[in-house]
């Protein structure tokens, strides 16, 4: 966004296994939910799915829907009657109400940047003329919706900085629609492209007369949010044209599985075409000169074996971050005037992580993760070493974007206990400068921020980071956050709700867990396909080191994912019940036999299998969480989260599973679903809707791990 086998026990028996201590709780009165009988047989396994109708589209299916409106009923009525829910609303609010700003993309001359002056749900696109210019408006979206629930989503100016093509995301779907402003006056020039899915994919012609995109094909409006996404194509958009007339560049109709993605490079003569099939970072590099008159594409990297990720060019001389031969990745180069083009190593693998590297300043700018933290090497273009980029502390960093010929850079930088600080990177003096600073509303040096290493179920070493007040010195109320999965890095990062979590003398803990890119290929290797029990491991192994070294209590621990990590929660409730007070999965893939249905679903096989090979089906069917809710034991408290128009993981992954909770005998605690409206898998969430359903989640995990709520 997986090992034994338990087999899903669905009746009633006698008596609770009693794992822990437990307060008188009535539990809440569920809807009525319907059950079917539908049983597949799948290699020999009967596998009963009893709410497959959750599945369909709650805009289309009149039942489903008084389903979400009862359920949402019974979760705002116990909501309503935490004790903490107001002071965390109140004080969210407070937290998010500072000035932020994203990180400057310059291009002819311009600097654009996002901003949000604090609470508006949408950030405001500003341009600059120049650097120590006075911001101007370009595009704000807050006015397209009333709910705000329109967002701004991806932006891309074009080279000398006259257009700027953008996207908008209604409601939080995946899908864009793209327009084209004239940045001088602001104005729309009449130009939409539609079709585009996930990103902008989109590349600009070095001349300004139009725009590389990928789309895939139009979609029947009641299959929108659940169709299979398939047959990518990359088209030409020229200005002043309608998206009907987009010029077909590329396509592979004998592989309908395949995406592809455009890019320009900074010469404006080549077009280089990524291609992959799933979630790996497994690509075929195919080019295209765009000087020659035929502008035949020509594969330079064949198979979809390894990443392959551009950092620059000098004429045919290429720059590639890659993976091949180096599971840590390193750089190569490789002349595309060769007829065969062969790749040279040029900084070669490295203890730590690369994460990726640009052209800028006449320099190689390598981003690196140690121990999932950031550190920014220079090299110059013959790969000698320069050194590294003095960063204001031990934290995450991204950006450094910018021309090959750019005196300056612009990165990002965020730590636990510091909000994201955009600086200014001067490429000849090697020195950063604020240029955007936010105005704290807490004293970071109230807060302590640890690294720490525990050993999992098999002895692998996974880190974590323990983030708490340092008067927070006993065992405290816990939260547990985790992925674990498709070669993302998780590393520290700011988050004004987590900070009301912190100052109410809650712990927040990030564990690295494997199946991640923190280390690499073989940490992502370590927790996919028939690895995916280590992720679980790694994860029950973060809370049972916590609770051994008194950093939480047996009651106080609560677990928080989403996606992929909505997964990981689901899974590891059911392993071990007893071992966690509350859970929090959210947006999570919860059907793993019927993930691959659904959207963007047929992508995760890399990471998960094929749930029709019988090899990935076990593996599958052992944890997938749907299907091993283990009635006759105590669960703890559960808060589900997901949102009508997540096409991404569909809703109805969350629908189904909190119905198979409601149903089973799992105790009396609550086990909740809480539906969102006009949102989606998390992007384009209106600042409003954040906040309230962050105190919602606080509240609930307060209640249950003991937390005691403080006015202040």
């Amino acid at each position: 966004m997986r090992r034994a086998l338990i087999l899903p026990l669905l009746l009633a028996t006698p008596a609770l296994a009693q794992t822990q201590p437990e307060t008188k709780v009535t539990k809440p009165a569920y809807p009525d939910t319907r059950r079917v009988d539908v049983v597949e047989e799948q290699f020999g396994v009967k596998v009963a799915d009893p709410y497959r109708w959750l599945e369909n589209d709650v805009r289309n299916d009149k039942e489903v829907a008084a389903w979400v409106d009862a359920e949402n009923k019974v979760t705002n009525a116990y909501l309503a009657t935490l004790p903490g829910r107001a002071w965390f609303k109140t004080r969210i609010k407070q937290l998010f109400d500072y000035e932020r700003f994203g990180a400057p993309q310059k291009k002819g001359g311009r600097y654009f940047y996002l901003h949000n002056s604090g609470l508006q749900n949408q950030a405001v696109l500003f341009v600059r003329d120049r650097l120590d210019g006075e911001g101007r408006v370009l595009i704000d979206p807050n006015g397209w919706s009333k709910d705000g629930a329109t967002a701004l989503s991806e932006w891309a100016p074009s080279e000398d900085g006259r257009y700027l093509l953008y996207a908008i995301q209604d409601g939080g779907t995946d899908w864009r629609t793209a327009k084209v402003l004239d940045v001088a006056t602001g104005k729309e020039t009449g130009d939409t492209v539609h079709g585009m899915k996930f990103t902008l994919s989109a590349a600009w012609a070095k001349d300004g007369s139009g725009f590389y995109y990928s789309r895939y094909p139009d979609v029947a409006a009641d299959a929108k949010y659940q169709a299979l996404n398939e047959n990518h194509k990359i088209y030409f958009h020229k200005l002043g044209t309608p998206d009907s007339a987009d010029t077909l560049v590329f396509e592979t109709p004998d592989h309908p599985k395949w995406s592809h993605y455009a890019q320009v490079t900074d010469d404006g003569r080549w077009m280089v075409i990524t291609t992959s099939e799933g979630t790996d970072d497994r690509y075929q590099i195919t080019l295209i000169d765009l000087q020659d008159p035929e502008r035949k594409p020509r594969v330079i990297v064949p198979g979809l074996e390894n990443s392959w990720g551009l950092a620059g060019n000098v004429g045919t001389k290429f720059y590639w971050v890659t993976n091949k031969g180096a599971p840590k990745l390193k750089i190569v180069t490789m002349d595309v005037a060769a007829a065969n083009p062969a790749t040279t190593d040029l900084v070669p693998e490295d203890a730590a992580t690369l994460e990726g590297a640009a052209i800028v300043g006449g320099t190689l700018v390598a981003s690196y993760l140690v121990d999932a933290k950031t550190e920014v090497r220079r090299y110059k273009l013959d790969g000698g070493a320069i050194g590294p980029v003095k960063l204001p502390g031990v934290g995450t960093a991204s950006g450094f974007g910018g021309e090959p010929d750019d005196p300056e850079t612009f990165y990002a930088y965020t730590s636990f206990n510091e909000p994201t600080t955009i600086y200014r990177y001067d490429m000849a003096t090697g020195t950063s400068t604020p240029w955007a600073r936010p105005k704290l509303l807490f004293k970071p040096d109230d807060y302590k921020v640890e690294q720490r290493f525990f050993a999992s179920k098999d002895g692998t070493k996974v880190p974590m980071f323990i983030v708490r007040k340092k008067s927070v010195t006993g065992p405290a109320p816990t939260l547990l956050w985790g992925y674990g999965g498709f070669n993302v890095s998780y590393g520290p990062s700011f988050s004004s709700s987590r900070l009301a979590w912190l100052e109410q003398g809650g712990v927040f803990v990030l564990a690295n867990i494997r199946g991640g890119g923190e280390y690499g290929k073989a940490w992502h290797d370590g927790g996919r396909l028939a690895n995916k029990q280590n992720v679980f491991d790694d994860f029950i192994g973060a809370g049972e080191y916590l609770i051994k070294q008194g950093i939480t209590g047996k009651h106080q621990l609560a677990i928080q994912g989403g996606s992929n990590g909505g997964l990981l929660v689901g899974a590891v409730v059911n392993q071990r019940p007893d071992l966690f007070a509350a859970a929090l999965p959210a947006v999570g893939v919860m059907d793993m036999l019927r993930f691959d249905r659904f959207t963007a679903g047929r992508y995760w096989v890399d990471d998960y299998g094929y749930p029709s090979k019988e090899a990935d089906f076990k593996t599958l069917y052992a944890y997938s969480p749907y299907h091993n809710i283990k009635s006759g034991v105590a669960y703890p408290a559960i808060l589900a989260t997901t949102a009508d128009t997540d096409d991404r993981v569909v809703p109805g992954h969350t629908f189904k599973y909190a119905a198979a909770i409601q149903h089973a005998d799992i105790g009396d605690k609550p086990h909740l679903v809480r539906i969102e409206t006009r949102a989606g898998h998390g992007s384009g969430k209106p600042t409003d809707k954040i906040i309230e359903e962050a105190a919602d989640l606080w509240a609930f995990t307060a209640r249950w791990t003991g937390l005691e709520v403080k006015s202040k």
